[in-house]
């Protein structure tokens, strides 16, 4: 009788990780590692970019100490320029109006 698929386990437990027990959690890490190394993601479009900024969210929501920081220093340094772009078309909106 054919084992029913998972949703929870990897494929990589039938093709490149034969022999580790599916339920080890440093196995199941590992796989998921894995699956997260070798994605392809949709490239030059939309959902790609977004694709890229929900793996960067997702691996600064798993770093801890001084990657953790420096990813909030990232965000801040974009939320930051980001604030001052808008500002700038605002101001310029507003003066060329009067």
């Amino acid at each position: 009788m054919p084992e029913l698929h998972r949703p929870d386990r990897s494929d990589r437990f039938d093709d490149e990780l034969l022999g580790l027990d599916p339920a080890d959690p440093e196995a199941r890490a590992f796989a998921e590692h894995l699956d997260r190394m070798q994605r392809q993601r949709p490239a030059f479009t939309v959902e790609g970019y977004l694709d890229g900024v929900s793996h960067f969210a997702d691996s600064a929501n798993r770093a801890e100490g001084s990657r953790r920081w420096g990813a909030v220093l990232v965000v801040g340094l974009l939320l930051a320029v980001a604030a001052f772009l808008v500002w700038e078309a605002f101001v310029f909106v507003v003066t060329t109006w009067l």
